[in-house]
């Protein structure tokens, strides 16, 4: 009987502080979101294995990963694509997987952010060991992790104490994170941490936060980690990145391929400096040239080239899906894209 009621009273106290715990971080403003991690990257890799040649696959860092929405592409084209751009990441890893481990012959459309794209092939750097980690799990990934995530996909859609992502956002709420935020010493400030600005579904479709554009000073703790990531990131690695690119393109590209290259927009300090490291015509008209390949910039469209990223980087959901309803468009007029629509 004893042993009863001290199971009832632990179970109830511990229901009462998981509820206060949620309350807790509710009322700080915190809302259910999927943890974009890899165990939800490989879902979508998986889709590759049965993808025929008029689905479509994204690839690139974070602009394509947020300025691409997948309802409103849908709604134009007829074709949900296959999410996979990782953020912080380089296109290449993820994009040699599928020339070289599949028989992929649909259409890619790889979002080119220069200091990305051309970072590196040092396989250590984290532009690079990001995309390949996830590409290794996805190889690797056991039965176990994959129950263990399918389970997981209820609690983080509907509790916030969730919250636990890869990225190491400062803002998350695990123990690792809350005491990250402790300042002790000199450890480091916390504005070289990045905040976590995105919502995230189970296919990955993912847009901006709207405290993004409302509240400036959440706005500035974005900023502040650009300006740290400028001032300590390796001058880009042009030549052998270039190669690396054009030669996979040309094997993806020979073999039936529909590719597609995609500069999404940017702002501020970002697209000036940008501009200034990798100058348009020595990277990105000089991939086009040696490819062959379609590719669309959004200084080249009236609709596009005055697009302001609230955060220097990525648009807002209300400006993502303007783009991606006129891309679609734009790319269906100029036959790169079918529309399989059916009304």
């Amino acid at each position: 009987m004893k042993l009863k009621t001290s199971l009832i009273v632990a179970l109830s106290i511990g229901i009462i502080g998981l509820i206060a715990w949620e309350s807790y971080w509710r009322s700080q403003d915190y809302e259910p979101n999927l943890n974009d991690d890899k165990e939800l990257w490989a879902n979508q890799r998986a889709k590759v294995n049965n993808a025929s040649e008029q689905d479509i696959l994204l690839l690139g860092s974070s602009r394509i990963l947020f300025d691409i929405q997948l309802n409103e592409f849908e709604a134009e084209t007829g074709i949900r694509p296959v999410q996979l751009a990782i953020a912080g990441a380089s296109p290449l890893p993820v994009f040699h997987d599928l020339v070289h481990n599949t028989g992929f012959k649909g259409t890619i459309i790889l979002g080119v952010t220069t200091v990305l794209t051309f970072s590196t092939l040092y396989p250590k750097a984290m532009p690079w060991d990001r995309p390949q980690s996830k590409v290794d799990h996805f190889y690797n990934r056991t039965y176990a992790q994959r129950l263990n995530h399918k389970l997981s996909l209820p609690l983080q859609n509907n509790f916030v104490f969730m919250s636990a992502d890869e990225e190491l956002y400062i803002d998350d709420i695990d123990l690792k994170s809350l005491l990250r935020r402790i300042e002790i010493g000199e450890r480091v400030p916390e504005t070289v941490y990045l905040v976590n600005f995105q919502n995230t579904t189970e296919d990955r479709n993912t847009s901006m936060l709207n405290k993004t554009v409302t509240d400036s000073s959440f706005t500035r703790r974005v900023t502040n980690f650009w300006e740290f990531v400028m001032k300590v990131s390796p001058p880009p690695d042009v030549a052998p990145t270039m190669e690396y690119l054009v030669n996979d393109a040309k094997d993806f590209i020979n073999r039936g391929g529909n590719l597609v290259f995609l500069r999404c927009p940017s702002s501020g300090p970002f697209r000036g400096g940008e501009a200034q490291i990798l100058p348009r015509e020595t990277v990105w008209d000089e991939l086009l040239r040696q490819t062959n390949a379609k590719g669309y910039h959004y200084e080249d469209y009236d609709q596009f080239k005055n697009l302001v990223c609230p955060e220097w980087s990525h648009l807002s959901l209300k400006d993502a899906k303007f783009f991606t309803t006129e891309l679609a468009k734009i790319m269906i007029e100029d036959n790169v894209l079918t529309n399989q629509k059916t009304n």
